[in-house]
């Protein structure tokens, strides 16, 4: 359960740290004195979901999705330095859990010792999994360290086949050894599989795509001669998935724009959530992110738009004069998840009969978002951080994804695998199906184009590996996967692409709800005062900057530099602070802290 029980024993204080050596002494309690019954273990492991769950995936820039500022990792170039501490490099969640477990003996409940076992040692995956994306190899450390520990705690990195390993062994304890039964709140045996399908398919992939003989640099401990290859972990995913699939008790929701703005976490898709609540004074912020202007104004990409679909299957990007096509005539006749993510023409806000066209004050590429947006008539739903709605950790529509990406990139994956993961998720919004021999035999040119997609996508499966990833991102928009997709497949290139937003032909009226009548009228010198629109003047004033001055996509980081170093960004650096601490400790490649080993 997320946020809803928080131990505030003294126990946890001094059991947290920042890094190896940030530890105080088990003095408020003793050990020998706790983690004696199911209540102390429950109590002391609750904080692994507040501390290691992320509460605000919608939160995630990217390429697809932007906002007045960009975050560092967007802006790259010199926007990303080293820091001297911090930036992720902190272990005190990894003590905490290597405490119970060294402890969990003592419980005299041993049925609950064996239950939270498994579920730290979930953690311990999920938070390594963490870590191996952020940094690539790091310490494996399983025991609660010491002072005198110092050859664990001045030691190099293990290579991220040794983690791995690791990590498999732990989530196939927490399988063998969660409870089967729904609990929505609670991680259980099917989320253990969930995430063993998602660690494994990320594995899989960035060793085939990031490859140890091609890109060398991305292993800085080298990989053990008897290292598996992708292959191996990409069926490692396969069989997590499957068995979800094919014995898990879960089924999808009916209803794609509910699933995300109902207050109760759909307990059929949602195998793991986190739980938002008014009585209990636990809310987010989804609704107010992208309906209030001082939140940053976040928008989609038109990269991102004009890779939706037509509602009968055909490319967008195939249409005649696709790239300067009028808002309503660009967003209307698209796969129906274009409508339930965005503001497009006819949108009317759950609990509201009024259709409203995009608010260019809420955002800055003019493709408003709608995705998590709740009912109108909620109490103060239009204030900041007072979303109701659960936020999904786990749920069933990745774990479709996941298996047919991982059969696809492995070349076993066949039209039946498609009917029971993708088209199951196209079924729900009334998509056509993707069809396996037609993907492969026409790959879509611009998923595959280095203006807009994957150039390094090739073989017989790369159309349809392509539309894989095309669904990907539309059915998992702004769930907080985007960043880690582009490094698994070494598509940082993404990021240098072109950061448009809608297309503007020049100042005029412009109708964007679709009725007929003009929403707003964009405007260069006097303004025209008109009562029954929103007049909008282009330039800095507003933040409504156009590509071409008068004209052109909407650019309002036209002046700011986004690059993406591949030889450097595609890992973080290790704080300064911790290579001082640690010389064996090797710095990811191309970033430079000043220290010469």
């Amino acid at each position: 359960m997320k946020r809803i029980i928080t131990a505030t024993f003294a126990i946890l204080a001094c059991l947290t740290s920042c890094n190896f050596l940030d530890r105080d002494p088990l003095a408020t309690i003793s050990p020998e004195n706790y983690f004696r019954s199911e209540t102390d273990l429950q109590l002391f492991s609750n904080t692994f979901y507040d501390n290691l769950l992320d509460k605000e995936p919608y939160l995630e820039l990217s390429d697809h999705y932007l906002k007045r500022n960009l975050t560092a990792v967007i802006r790259g170039g010199n926007a990303r330095t080293v820091p001297i501490s911090g930036g992720g490099w902190s272990w005190g969640n990894l003590r905490k859990m290597n405490t119970l477990l060294e402890y969990i003996d003592k419980c005299e409940d041993q049925n609950a010792a064996i239950q939270y076992a498994a579920l730290t040692r979930f953690f311990r995956a999920y938070f390594y999994f963490e870590k191996v994306q952020r940094f690539g190899d790091v310490p494996w450390v399983e025991i609660q360290l010491n002072n005198t520990d110092g050859d664990i705690l001045y030691a190099p990195r293990d290579s991220r086949e040794t983690v791995m390993r690791h990590m498999i062994e732990d989530i196939d304890y927490a399988i063998g050894n969660l409870s089967a039964d729904v609990s929505t709140y609670r991680v259980n045996r099917w989320t253990a599989l969930a995430l063993k399908a998602r660690f494994c398919l990320y594995e899989g992939t960035f060793r085939k795509y990031q490859n140890p003989l091609q890109y060398p640099s991305m292993y800085i401990e080298p990989l053990p001669a008897d290292s598996h290859d992708a292959d191996y972990y990409l069926q490692q995913a396969v069989d997590a998935a499957r068995e979800i699939i094919n014995d898990g008790p879960y089924k999808l929701a009916s209803d794609y724009l509910m699933l995300f703005a109902n207050e109760d976490a759909d307990t059929g898709e949602y195998i793991l959530a986190i739980r938002n609540d008014t009585n209990l004074s636990i809310f987010n912020n989804s609704t107010g992110y992208v309906t209030m202007a001082s939140q940053g104004a976040p928008g989609l990409t038109k990269k991102f738009v004009d890779s939706f679909l037509m509602a009968d299957g055909s490319r967008f990007t195939d249409k005649q004069g696709w790239k300067t096509l009028p808002f309503v005539e660009e967003m209307t006749g698209r796969d129906p998840r274009l409508g339930f993510i965005a503001v497009t023409p006819g949108y009317k806000r759950i609990g509201s009969k009024e259709v409203t066209s995009p608010d260019f004050g809420c955002t800055v590429t003019g493709y408003q978002i709608a995705k998590y947006v709740q009912d109108i008539n909620l109490y103060q739903i239009e204030h900041v951080n007072h979303g109701t709605n659960d936020m999904p950790v786990f749920r069933l529509g990745e774990v479709y994804l996941n298996y047919a990406e991982a059969l696809a990139e492995l070349g076993s994956l066949t039209q039946a695998d498609l009917d029971i993961s993708v088209n199951r998720l196209r079924d729900r919004v009334g998509m056509p199906h993707l069809d396996m021999t037609a993907a492969n035999s026409d790959p879509d040119w611009y998923l595959s184009s280095a203006e807009y997609g994957y150039p390094n996508v090739d073989g017989p499966n790369k159309g349809v590996i392509l539309e894989i990833r095309r669904e990907r991102a539309v059915e998992l928009a702004q769930e907080g996967f985007r960043l880690a997709d582009l490094a698994r497949w070494r598509a940082g290139n993404c990021l240098n692409q072109e950061f448009y937003g809608v297309y503007f032909p020049g100042p005029g009226e412009y109708d964007l709800s679709g009725d007929g009548k003009a929403d707003i009228c964009l405007y260069v010198g006097t303004n025209p005062k008109h009562k029954n629109m929103a007049d909008i003047q282009i330039g800095d004033a507003t933040g409504v900057l156009l590509s071409d001055g008068t004209s052109g996509f909407m650019d309002y980081h036209q002046i700011v530099e986004h690059s993406f170093n591949e030889a450097r960004d595609y890992y973080y650096p290790i704080p300064t602070k911790e290579r001082e601490l640690n010389p064996k400790l090797k710095q990811n490649p191309g970033w430079l802290d000043g220290l010469d080993y």
